[in-house]
């Protein structure tokens, strides 16, 4: 099974920056795209931003011009710079991986999640 693991979030001012990086693991498998969504308190979950093995991207209208994802195949991993944080950023942030294992069955596997919490 693929496991995703989240790090990088944490506590930062209004106009501060953060990585956030997302690595899947496991064995005989190919990752096709990965995503960032997020969840605050009282609101439903939300695509921030995705991206596929060939790095086309999309992004929610609140977050473009400030976060940028990236991929590294290689390492199975996903990246997101987030640029000029504000408060109605705060969420936990969480990521998925789609892709297909060798036997040619295709998977979706979720992280736990990173909290990022964007102070006034």
């Amino acid at each position: 099974q693929v496991q995703v693991v989240e790090s990088g979030g944490g506590l930062v001012q209004a106009g501060g920056s953060l990585r956030l990086s997302c690595a899947a693991s496991g064995s005989r498998f190919v990752i096709n795209a990965m995503g960032w969504y997020r969840q605050a308190p009282g609101k439903q979950h939300e695509l921030v931003a995705a991206i596929t093995r060939d790095g086309s991207t999309n992004y929610l209208d609140s977050v473009k011009g400030r976060f940028t994802i990236s991929i590294d195949n290689a390492k199975n991993t996903v990246y997101l710079r987030m640029n000029n944080l504000k408060p109605e950023d705060t969420a936990l942030y969480y990521c998925n991986a789609d892709g297909l294992y060798q036997s040619g069955t295709d998977f979706r596997s979720w992280g736990r999640g990173t909290q990022v919490t964007v102070s006034s």
